[in-house]
């Protein structure tokens, strides 16, 4: 079974294929999915791993708060129990 990613925009849920190897991780999927450019987040998200002293976790943080900004609020790779 190939890879998915269920994921809310604006009240919306919408499912997706994913691959690794045409995305990063199912956040820059679903973004892309929906016409979202992330080339500031993206800059931003670097900046903030090379002068954070809290490392990955302030990375996360960002990245929940900013997508959640776009409008997510949930994204997720879909499980075999999830419905579709």
């Amino acid at each position: 079974m190939a890879r998915q990613v269920i994921y809310i925009f604006k009240g919306q849920t919408k499912t997706i294929p994913f691959s690794y190897d045409i995305h990063h991780d199912l956040y820059e999927a679903a973004a892309e999915a929906e016409g979202i450019d992330l080339k500031k987040f993206l800059s931003m998200e670097k900046q903030i791993a090379l002068t954070s002293k809290k490392g990955a976790k302030a990375e996360k943080e960002f990245r929940k708060s900013e997508f959640a900004r776009f409008g997510f609020t949930s994204i997720k790779f879909v499980r075999e129990d999830d419905e579709v």
